[in-house]
């Protein structure tokens, strides 16, 4: 199926089940901070990432693309600890070096089984 398609249609659908809900909880009115951030919510964060991710996965791959998923905790520990000033616990501290591990094995088992093998392949006098 052609990504665009599956993509637009889980959006799509995604739309249909939440519109409910937010029909129910729509607040009495909007601020301009409120509303400037579901934008970039939405040009940012939802859009532009489709876009960067659909070029990763003609670059790398659908499998190898998938592994960015285990990065995004660590990132999101990375920019708490750091900008947001929280709390680095021990879990965080054993789990961070675990998933960037995990990572890193994960595309290395696929980039060597996709190096072609260099030896030569012997042909038989008929195959000539």
């Amino acid at each position: 199926m052609p990504p665009l398609g599956v993509v637009t249609g889980s959006l799509i659908l995604a739309a249909v089940i939440y519109a409910p809900f937010a029909a129910w909880r729509r607040p009495a009115h909007f601020t301009a901070d409120a509303s400037w951030s579901v934008l970039g919510l939405a040009i940012i964060c939802t859009a532009a990432a489709f876009l960067v991710f659909f070029a990763l996965i003609s670059e790398v791959g659908p499998a190898r693309a998938t592994v960015i998923t285990y990065i995004n905790p660590a990132v999101a520990i990375l920019l708490g600890v750091t900008l947001l000033d929280e709390p680095l616990t021990i879990g965080m501290g054993i789990g961070f070096p675990l998933v960037i591990l995990g990572s890193i094995l994960g595309t290395a088992r696929t980039r060597a089984a996709e190096q072609p093998d260099s030896t030569p392949v012997p042909q038989s006098p008929s195959q000539v």
